[in-house]
């Protein structure tokens, strides 16, 4: 009986893998906190060359929510912003390490934000140990931006990095339940730290990634109060909330429709605590109609 149980269990697992690999998923959207929209739409559109593609204020809940970004919510990886009503201030944490936007010259940018006031926390040059030429700015309320040299992508919001306690078991994480592929692998003995890469698609340089950082010896991080979520999409948020129920994920909201828009959704946390959303695509389809 135990065997022909432990045999059931596997191939549920094997069909629930094969789903998530081929469901169609995309990273839509990124979710933070910020206490002043205004002067962060100001910073991301003037120094930061996104656009703002649509603006929402939900005044029974007291909150304001703008996206931008460097192409159609249908295509690409957009921001989302959330300016709750009467709150200036978030704690950034320790777990959130930063954005990245690939563009082509980062000595221009570095440039205009200066111009504009803003803040440079690591001048252009090589990233160590390698030929990339990168930079480090913050927005307004400290989040870092990290702009990497690269010829013209379809992609140019190409990366949210976050600190992971073990590497190993997030990116399993994320291969099996998320259906994402891993892209590369780095490890900065120097430095004390390994990163890994994953996505969807099969390009790094033409898709958005997770970076997932480990900090040799470090377990745990504050999440604090600013970064939110990641949001994906999928056809099926039933079949999604199964998958990460069974690779070690917890659902945090049942896979259902929301009230008031039917948009079907679920809500999980991966082993590190880090949430994601997860959208049914036809329902994500018909809100930006």
């Amino acid at each position: 009986m135990a065997s022909a149980a432990s045999t059931e269990t596997a191939t549920n697992e094997e069909n629930i893998l094969e789903f998530s690999k081929k469901d169609n998923r995309r990273m839509l959207h990124v979710v933070y906190r910020v206490g002043d929209l205004d002067k962060t739409i100001k910073f991301y559109t003037e120094c930061l060359g996104m656009k703002l593609l649509r603006r929402r204020d939900i005044p029974e809940e007291k909150y304001t929510n703008a996206f931008l970004g460097y192409g159609p919510e249908d295509t690409n990886f957009v921001v989302e912003l959330t300016y709750n009503y009467g709150v200036d201030k978030y704690d950034i944490g320790t777990g959130f390490g930063h954005f990245g936007i690939a563009v082509e010259d980062v000595q221009k940018v570095v440039d205009l934000v200066k111009a504009k006031g803003g803040k440079v926390t690591r001048e252009p040059g090589p990233v160590k140990g390698g030929k990339s030429i990168i930079a480090f700015v913050e927005d307004p309320d400290g989040y870092k931006f990290e702009l990497i040299q690269r010829s013209a992508t379809p992609e140019p919001l190409c990366q949210v990095m976050l600190r992971v306690g073990d590497l190993d078991r997030a990116v399993q994480f994320y291969e099996k339940a998320f259906g994402m592929k891993e892209f590369r692998r780095r490890d900065n003995p120097d430095q004390k730290y390994t990163l890994a890469m994953v996505g969807y698609g099969d390009d790094e340089m033409k898709t958005t990634v997770l970076e997932l950082t480990y900090n040799y010896g470090v377990t745990e991080y504050t999440k604090g109060t600013g970064y939110a979520q990641i949001a994906v999409g999928t056809d099926d948020v039933y079949k999604t909330a199964e998958a990460v129920r069974t690779f070690g994920g917890k659902i945090t909201r049942e896979p259902g429709p929301l009230p008031g828009i039917n948009t079907k959704i679920t809500a999980c946390l991966d082993p590190d605590g880090w949430k994601s959303v997860f959208v049914d695509n036809a329902d994500f389809a018909k809100e930006l109609e």
